[in-house]
């Protein structure tokens, strides 16, 4: 039995999908997830296989839940189930320790496959990623240096980013993550200077482009 997590925040969505992985046999569906703080904090609760994980979530997106998820429990298994068929997706996803890819608008034979493919240890990426897409990751990580400015931002510094890029004052950075405001001003400048931005426009526009908010 495959115990799952999934990790959605669009409730119909997530519903629709919790029905379609009750109806495999062999998948246990041990719990759901709004956001991605959400799911690292079941990860730890419930020790599921594998975790089908959206990207765009609020708060603490897909990626940087994974990349927690597999720090922490790094034998969890995590599948990206997003909309986006991009580059730039597939390599932030790929980079933050997903082992799978599929597209939104695939078959669930699809999903089931990519399950199995991953509980079983191998890795899958859906056919709707175009050879071109998987190629461009290729050379991109083969000609990328080992770390580039994203890396160097701290996971802290990049839930921050999110949230500003979100749209959160200050002041309710500080409420969410438990901290002060005056330690938020100080990540804050600690993260336009590593990424060498200037004003949260110049942030925002980043983290679109890292596909960290739509």
């Amino acid at each position: 039995m495959i115990k799952l997590l999934l990790a959605e925040d669009h409730t119909i969505v997530r519903k629709g999908l919790r029905s379609l992985l009750d109806s495999e046999e062999a998948i246990e569906v041990v719990g759901e997830a709004e956001d991605g703080r959400e799911a690292v904090k079941k990860v730890e609760e419930l020790e599921p296989h594998v975790v089908v994980m959206d990207i765009s979530m609020p708060g603490l997106n897909g990626l940087e839940a994974t990349r927690q998820i597999k720090k922490r429990f790094p034998r969890v298994r995590v599948l990206i189930l997003s909309v986006h068929t991009d580059e730039e997706h597939v390599y932030q996803a790929l980079r933050a320790g997903a082992s799978g890819y599929v597209v939104k608008k695939s078959a669930p034979d699809e999903l089931f496959s990519a399950i199995n493919a991953l509980f079983r240890g191998d890795s899958y990426l859906s056919p709707a990623i175009s050879r071109e897409v998987i190629e461009a990751y290729i050379h991109r990580a083969e000609r990328m240096p080992k770390e580039d400015e994203y890396e160097l931002l701290t996971p802290r510094e990049r839930e921050i980013l999110q949230l500003i890029a979100e749209g959160r004052s200050t002041r309710q950075i500080g409420a969410l993550l438990h901290i002060s405001p005056k330690t938020v001003e100080t990540h804050r400048a600690h993260i336009m200077e590593k990424l060498n931005l200037h004003t949260t426009a110049e942030l925002t526009r980043y983290a679109i482009h890292k596909g960290l908010i739509p």
